[in-house]
């Protein structure tokens, strides 16, 4: 088991009750850490194969992307500025063209993407997720995966099929890198039939589902002409929320919703960038906060952001829930970065990432500060909400591994991606 000592760094452990750590250092055991605290924490008799000198550095938790479609790098800026059904009924078609090749080299795309603006741990919900989970592996990040599922569509059993044999096989694969969830696209997507044999395969697969709840008006009105029910009551009465439930949107809730949310445990995705393109609305996320509610942050696919950028993300969320309500001190940027980081774990059900403490993964992230637009230090997570940059993030390590150095991704070959990206993207729209 590898031994590695980051010191000298500015360190944000973001567990409950415990301070930022001015001069630190964070001792690491194989895929855990071993130790936090300040300078002297760790006996000089510790014997380390690596010592990392991050000088000028805030070392903190790894960025959780809590939902996203990332082969939909594929797609990024092919339909813009419409709303949510309109963008659909242009991006579907396009989907049913893509390939395996066309998904694993989109994933690696995204996967760079994410690690070189600090995201260490991914929730995606696609299809051809047996080359999503090659990449996964293969680059050495952190991911929970779901085959989407839409009830409605040809494919419906085949998915079904799909799903059940892709979290067998992959649950806890890569060394645990990989969790997986099954993924029902939506509720006007799965009627009930469809979501009662989702829910069977969940149970007995003990795993978790990952569904697109409330994103849009529409889909609400909808819901209820059909049911007569919210979105939410409707997955709630079929007895959906008594697994464990990754909910992403969640954007036009009731009173009663938000009741139900809590009592079940829902974790939410919220994606406010996402939202915001697509005229889909404003999620109530400082009520929910406020009820208890685990709300983590997501970008949603590249072809509705369009980047995968959590430090973006993060500044949104807190400038967006300002301006709807008019008070400034709503989502302060303490509470943003807890969304990105200790909620997101805690959303995926992955209780062991998102906090810099013992016992948990080593999911790490160096951000230089050695940046003017970072400069007077006054507030280093202000700084980190509202200012750094995703290219100011310097070294990565996931489960114990260093995968980025100065800016450069270990495990990956940038070119190559590149390349073989834009030739799936020509021969697609071609």
């Amino acid at each position: 088991m590898g031994k590695i000592l980051i010191k000298n760094a500015t360190v944000i452990p973001m567990a409950d009750g415990e301070k930022m750590i001015a001069n630190g250092e964070i001792a690491i055991e194989g895929n855990k850490i071993v130790s936090v605290g300040p300078k002297g924490t760790v006996s000089d008799r510790w014997d380390t194969d690596e010592t990392i000198d991050a000088a000028g550095m805030v070392a903190m938790p790894g960025f959780v992307n809590c939902h996203t479609h990332a082969a939909m790098t594929m797609l990024r800026s092919y339909a813009d500025d419409m709303p949510l059904m309109e963008w659909l009924t242009k991006i579907w078609p396009l989907e049913d063209r893509l390939t395996g090749e066309d998904v694993y080299w989109g994933t690696m795309l995204c996967i760079l993407e994410m690690i070189k603006s600090g995201t260490t741990t991914f929730a995606d919900m696609y299809f051809f997720m047996d080359e999503v989970a090659r990449a996964v592996e293969k680059t050495g990040i952190r991911a929970s995966l779901s085959r989407g599922m839409v009830g409605v569509a040809p494919t419906a059993q085949l998915a079904l099929d799909e799903t059940a044999e892709f979290v067998q096989k992959w649950n806890g694969a890569a060394g645990g890198r990989i969790t997986t969830m099954v993924g029902p696209h939506a509720p006007y997507t799965c009627p009930p039939d469809y979501l009662k044999k989702v829910l069977a395969i969940a149970q007995q697969a003990k795993v978790g589902i990952h569904i697109h709840l409330a994103e849009t008006r529409s889909e609400v009105d909808e819901i209820r002409k059909l049911y007569g029910k919210t979105p939410i009551e409707y997955v709630h009465d079929l007895g959906v929320l008594d697994s464990p439930v990754l909910g992403a949107h969640c954007v036009h809730l009731t009173q009663n919703d938000i009741k139900i949310l809590k009592e079940k445990n829902v974790g939410v995705a919220h994606n406010p960038e996402s939202n915001m393109k697509l005229a889909s609305g404003i999620s109530p996320v400082p009520q929910m906060l406020a009820e208890g509610i685990k709300v983590g942050l997501g970008t949603d696919g590249a072809a509705s952001n369009n980047n995968l950028d959590m430090l973006e993300e993060m500044r949104s969320a807190a400038l967006l829930h300002k301006v709807n309500s008019m008070d400034a001190s709503v989502i302060s940027s303490d509470q943003a970065l807890a969304m990105a980081t200790k909620n997101g774990g805690k959303v995926l059900g992955l209780n062991d990432i998102g906090v810099l403490q013992p016992g948990y993964k080593a999911d790490i992230i160096l951000i230089d500060f050695n940046k003017p637009h970072l400069y007077p230090k006054h507030d280093i997570i202000a700084h980190t909400v509202y200012a750094a940059q995703s290219s100011d993030v310097d070294t990565v390590l996931v489960d114990g591994k260093i995968i980025m150095r100065q800016g450069k991704v270990l495990t990956m070959n940038e070119q190559e991606i590149l390349e073989n990206v834009q030739r799936c993207a020509d021969r697609l729209v071609g």
